[in-house]
């Protein structure tokens, strides 16, 4: 009884005063009852209020061997575990003293990968794959453009309401993470996309979703990944495409042309500059690219030819040094 109500009191209390996306909610009430299904196994159902540091060390491991995450889902589970335990001691519902995450060790992080990206060429295959001639082509054509010209998330597409799609001005607004705001420009040629496609979609409510699925109602954010996993099986694009790909290809393209990371923290939506300088690494990585591809390496086979002639010069005698 107790961790149902503590697990509601904690999604339905905590997390909704906080401002969390239902969805957000969601994924932390069912990572609350996978540990509450561990417990219920492992250790003899106890409550809540009777686990221990080591019970969630073992349910690591468990994570670990078991479930073969990795070491970014035990981190997630862990930062929800605590703030679970965090929030039910601030409620008044359990002693600081007995909160069994209080001084709980810090998970090592997972290595940070540098994001993988398409290649200018890549994306125009893609963009062109979806047909012109039909409603639902042009609309998919519009969402590969949007995705990439605007770096939005999935779910940022396709809660994009028709009011705040401004094709005169050229701007979009969406809410991101943690429902925060941000008005993000179009270029010349998003905004010609869009507008074809409003075209041929029709009037709708301004409050409606932009992006129409063929029953007239908006797309899910799964539906925008399929989308965009099929168009790039078409386009014979042999790498993994998501939306998310899509979005750190915009950054990492920004960040070849010039554009400084502050502006590109904005059009992200980061709250935090660190998130953004992941990219610098992709441009370092192309800084020693470049120098393997500079002109010196030839001069090797310049200077090559003469090296027996100077080793047979210096044969039996060392080499005079003068300085100054």
């Amino acid at each position: 009884m107790k961790w149902g109500y503590w697990i509601c009191l904690f999604t339905e209390t905590h997390c909704a005063a906080r401002g969390l996306r239902p969805s957000t909610i969601a994924a932390y009430k069912a990572t609350l009852y996978q540990f509450r299904g561990y417990i219920e196994v492992q250790a003899d159902d106890i409550n809540p209020d009777q686990i221990s540091a080591r019970h969630v060390l073992e349910y690591i491991e468990y994570l670990r061997r078991e479930r073969n995450n990795n070491a970014a889902a035990i981190n997630r589970q862990v930062t929800i575990l605590k703030n679970f335990y965090k929030a039910i001691v601030a409620m008044g519902h359990l002693e600081p003293s007995d909160n069994p995450l209080s001084h709980f060790p810090k998970i090592k992080a997972q290595p940070r990968k540098l994001p993988d990206t398409l290649s200018t060429e890549e994306v125009e295959r893609l963009l062109t794959t979806p047909p012109d001639h039909t409603v639902i082509g042009l609309r998919d054509r519009a969402i590969l453009t949007l995705l990439y010209g605007t770096g939005i998330r999935a779910s940022e597409c396709a809660c994009l309401q028709d009011k705040y799609t401004d094709l005169e001005d050229q701007w979009i607004q969406v809410a991101g993470k943690g429902g925060h705001e941000r008005r993000i420009p179009l270029n010349d040629r998003v905004t010609e996309v869009l507008r074809l496609y409003r075209q041929v979609r029709g009037k709708i409510s301004p409050d409606e979703p932009f992006f129409r699925n063929r029953s007239g109602r908006g797309m899910s954010r799964n539906a925008i990944y399929e989308r965009v996993r099929k168009y790039a099986r078409c386009a014979k694009i042999h790498k993994r495409v998501s939306p998310h790909r899509l979005r750190h290809t915009f950054a990492t393209h920004l960040v070849r042309a010039g554009v400084g990371l502050v502006i590109i923290r904005d059009l992200l939506g980061h709250r935090q500059i660190t998130s953004t300088q992941i990219y610098l690494q992709v441009t370092a990585q192309d800084l020693r690219e470049a120098a393997a591809k500079h002109p010196i390496r030839n001069l090797t086979v310049t200077v090559s030819h003469i090296l027996p002639d100077m080793k047979l010069a210096f044969q039996g005698r060392a080499p005079t040094i003068r300085y100054g």
